[in-house]
């Protein structure tokens, strides 16, 4: 897995992070953590050029945005793998992380951004909230007769989503983000979705790095 350990900067309740610890646990990936205060990114900018996190540090490699943390992951340590290693398979898993990336979190930024504003549009805020719900059905559906997202086995798909959609069943005590008060009020399960919250607590039985 290469001579020098793996260094992560993070902020608290940061659900990017988790993805990271989750894949790194799988992996049994050694990770040195750097805790960073939400509220002074500073060395966050050094290492980087930006301010979000995770930050991976690699060697020479430095990277954020956690898909791509996730890849450099699988490629330093294949085994046990997250990505299926058929073409049409890896393809399908990558359809729906996009999917998820770039649409299903669409709403939970937008809802926030709408709350920032002056006068913000109730009814907007009440059509994205029914945007987020409106997944639920679909993760449900991908868990029927197997215990995880894409089969029966951890894939990335699990790692990705699972630090959002936890919120409909899981509360960290001492987490104020607002972005994650909307996603649980957004996700009311009420008994509806048993093999969805039956995966959350699966998933959140894993270990983590």
């Amino acid at each position: 897995m290469g001579p020098y350990p793996l260094r992560v900067y993070r902020v608290p309740f940061s659900t990017n992070v988790e993805r990271v610890a989750l894949a790194a646990g799988h992996k049994g990936i050694a990770v040195e953590w750097v805790d960073v205060p939400a509220d002074d990114r500073s060395e966050v900018v050094r290492v980087s050029g930006q301010p979000l996190v995770p930050i991976l540090v690699d060697g020479d490699v430095v990277l954020h945005d956690s898909p791509r943390i996730l890849a450099h992951l699988e490629e330093r340590c294949p085994e046990p793998a997250l990505y299926p290693r058929d073409p049409a398979r890896r393809a399908e898993l990558e359809a729906f992380l996009d999917w998820f990336n770039l649409a299903w979190k669409r709403p939970p930024n937008l809802i926030v951004a709408e709350e920032s504003k002056p006068e913000p549009d109730r009814e907007r805020i009440d059509e994205l909230e029914r945007r987020i719900a409106d997944g639920l059905p679909r993760f449900e559906a991908l868990l029927d007769g197997r215990d995880y997202l894409f089969g029966d086995e951890l894939t990335a798909a699990d790692v990705t989503v699972f630090p959002f959609l936890k919120y409909a069943s899981l509360w960290d005590e001492g987490d104020e983000h607002r972005f994650h008060e909307l996603l649980r009020d957004a996700m009311r399960l009420d008994g509806r979705y048993p093999r969805l919250e039956a995966w959350i607590h699966r998933i959140d039985a894993l270990p983590r790095a």
